[in-house]
């Protein structure tokens, strides 16, 4: 029997905190990894019973264990991720350091593979799963200054889609949400960064990253979460190794 339990990563802020009470409001269970525990333990007191705060490196295999024990012993075996961690660092090619590149690789890319990789034995076992990578439409396309974050999010696509095959007759399915701009920290904080830098002003930069977007608008962690919610549902076991884009109808 599949079991209503969901590990999202990167949960105590942006799409991953909008994700964890989407699918915690759905009656799942929820192990709230992230960095800081500070967040986590707010969120999981916010959202109650049958969620756990779990304070993680996702490049660390060893926290990525010790994480997935203490979620297996409060709610048994996890049957959804949402990998929502990730890291956004801002560069010229030619000013990006081995170090930045590496580091970004790292959270976004090797991360996810390490945090899907122990879930499988769960899913395989139950015969039901599902693995939701938030990707972005940088995960399609190429975006300047963001080389190191633009590898890694092709990185993640590709391998949920080679995965998606291996899964495919195993009861599991693994996707890809791809949203443009999106009101969260790292949005926000690359908008102060610009202005730093350029001496723009910030209704000039707001509107750069808006009009990224046909609809004129920044989307919202919500309306993310909401499609993880749809497929992570029945009505979505035959979609899978798919790239669903979010950005308002510029792809």
């Amino acid at each position: 029997m599949k079991t209503r339990h969901a590990l999202i990563t990167g949960a105590g802020t942006g799409i991953g905190l909008a994700c964890a009470k989407a699918l915690h409001a759905e009656g799942f269970a929820t192990t709230l990894l992230g960095r800081r525990p500070e967040p986590l333990e707010t969120l999981a007191r916010e959202l109650g019973e049958r969620s756990l705060a779990q304070p993680c490196d996702v490049t660390a295999s060893s926290d990525i264990q010790r994480a997935f024990e203490r979620a297996r012993e409060a709610f048994g075996p996890v049957t959804v991720v949402v990998n929502s961690a990730g890291a956004a660092p801002t560069a010229p090619f030619r000013k990006l350091s081995e170090e930045v590149w590496r580091q970004t690789l790292d959270v976004n890319l090797t991360g996810s593979f390490l945090v899907t990789q122990a879930a499988l034995q769960d899913m395989e076992a139950i015969g039901w799963g599902r693995i939701v990578q938030i990707a972005s439409v940088a995960s399609l396309r190429g975006v300047e200054y963001v080389a190191a974050y633009v590898a890694a999010k092709h990185g993640v696509l590709g391998m949920i889609r080679s995965l998606a095959r291996e899964v495919a007759t195993k009861g599991i399915t693994a996707n890809a949400v791809c949203p443009g701009y999106v009101d969260t920290d790292i949005v926000r904080d690359a908008i102060a960064n610009i202005i730093t830098k350029t001496g723009k002003s910030e209704e000039e930069v707001f509107k750069h990253f808006v009009s990224a977007n046909p609809q004129g608008r920044l989307l919202t962690c919500e309306e993310v979460a909401d499609t993880v919610l749809w497929l992570v549902s029945d009505g979505a076991a035959g979609v899978n190794g798919q790239a669903i884009v979010m950005d308002g109808g510029d792809t």
